[in-house]
């Protein structure tokens, strides 16, 4: 598939892993494979920041440009495109994750990736009519398993994170203070407390991007 990689990289995206459906997966119709499309990194936003003027007016500027990236790209590799946003009802992207790549659940909720971090993130699907051969899943266990000190429970400045539940409310309304600016401009400060990943942190343009998109959809 070195076509698609190439239309992805010109993007800043990246294949996030594939596997072969089965019907319990609701992967709508019936395609013979799935590739995760995602990114890692600030490569993505660099593409995408270079074009956001034309989204001034969206409410989804990062939306809008991944749904007419990825249609183009589907296009062009005879696949169809699959998206996280849209709903409800939303397609179990994560479900799928842990079924294409060696993701874990982490402390905070998020799925960790062993290189990536907390520093990435699913954009699209593109579904395939074909069973197409694929590398088999790498089986690599999750980085936190060996992580004593769990430092991203402990970062957070109101104690949002237990380990079991994240408690919306009270991150938002951290977020909304003052003294919330740095979690709002630099990024979520649990997630940065996280050693694993460093190389892959996004860039505080990105990070406030995002934390403002989180704020407006949970405020």
């Amino acid at each position: 598939m070195r076509v698609l990689e190439q239309r992805l990289s010109a993007k800043g995206l990246i294949a996030r892993g594939a596997f072969h459906p089965e019907p319990e997966d609701g992967v709508p119709g019936t395609p013979g494979t799935l590739f995760l499309i995602g990114n890692a990194g600030p490569s993505m936003w660099q593409a995408f920041e270079a074009v956001r003027g034309d989204y001034a007016d969206s409410l989804s500027p990062l939306d809008d440009w991944l749904r007419d990236v990825l249609s183009v790209i589907a296009g062009e590799v005879g696949a169809r495109a699959l998206f996280p946003f849209g709903g409800p009802p939303y397609l179990p992207f994560q479900r799928w994750a842990r079924k294409g790549e060696a993701v874990h659940p982490s402390p905070l909720g998020v799925l960790i990736h062993p290189e990536y971090g907390l520093w990435h993130a699913y954009r699209g699907a593109l579904a395939f009519s074909e069973r197409l051969d694929i590398a088999p899943r790498e089986a690599c266990p999750s980085p936190c398993e060996t992580c004593v000190d769990k430092p991203c429970l402990s970062a957070c400045p109101v104690d949002a994170f237990s380990g079991d539940v994240y408690d919306v409310p009270s991150c938002t309304a951290y977020l909304a203070t003052l003294d919330g600016v740095d979690c709002v401009t630099r990024g979520c400060r649990a997630r940065r407390a996280c050693p694993v990943g460093s190389g892959f942190v996004y860039a505080p343009r990105q990070a406030e991007f995002h934390m403002r998109a989180f704020t407006r959809a949970n405020g």
